[in-house]
């Protein structure tokens, strides 16, 4: 998989793909990541991207020029599957949307600043846009930092152990069960039995069960969706 990422910061990106999984994913050539400063792109030779708003109103907006010749630039090196605009008025990010983005071959994501992009861009480019919860960060890099990671964990390959993604929360819609290690008991507190009986049938049932009973608890509305 393919992701380019255009950002007015890019060095807020540096760190969160330069470890873990998404360092061995990169490493075992199963996932290219691509920082892309839109400032390459800037208007003038003092790399401006943003302007004032027409109409008026307090904040900056990024410019139509520099993010479609970006746009344009990239594609003609690959056709995209989406791109993805990180902002908070777009589709709440779930494990699903995660799951059909990891099945593609190319993504382009767009980080918004100030008070976002020009809509024009939203209208003719952007095919998806994403939001990771009903709060406003200063810019999109971080969504999507978190956005590649959900996605690149779940390509065959980057987990040591490919089952742990299909017991993660949110993958069947619930929450995911109580987990335990060593010790046995640790401060009096003990580790359920049936966790020991060797039984994987019985422990399998328990573990649904108790994913049920924390969904129930913590987030009954995944069990009306």
């Amino acid at each position: 998989m393919h992701i380019d990422i255009l950002t007015v910061l890019p060095g807020l990106l540096e760190s969160p793909f330069q470890h873990s999984m998404m360092k061995r994913a990169q490493d075992k050539g199963l996932l290219t990541i691509e920082v892309h400063s839109l400032r390459q792109w800037a208007v003038n030779e003092y790399g401006q991207v943003d302007d004032y708003q027409y109409g008026g109103g307090a904040g900056m907006v990024m410019m139509c020029e520099p993010l479609a010749n970006a746009i344009d630039a990239l594609a003609t090196k690959r056709k995209y599957d989406e791109i993805i605009y990180l902002t908070p008025d777009g589709e709440r990010l779930t494990q699903s949307r995660v799951n059909q983005f990891s099945l593609q071959q190319n993504l382009l994501l767009i980080c918004g600043h100030y008070k976002g992009i020009d809509e024009r861009i939203r209208t003719n480019y952007v095919t998806r846009e994403i939001s990771i919860g009903d709060y406003v960060l200063s810019g999109g890099e971080l969504p999507a930092a978190i956005l590649v990671d959900a996605i690149g964990r779940l390509i065959p390959g980057v987990l040591n152990d490919e089952t742990s993604a299909l017991t993660d929360s949110f993958q069947d819609n619930i929450l995911s069960p109580p987990v335990y290690t060593r010790p046995e008991e640790f401060r009096g507190w003990k580790v359920p039995d049936i966790l020991l009986s060797g039984n994987h049938k019985n422990i399998d049932d328990w573990r649904y069960e108790e994913a049920l009973r924390r969904t129930k608890e913590r987030r009954p509305d995944l069990l009306n969706d």
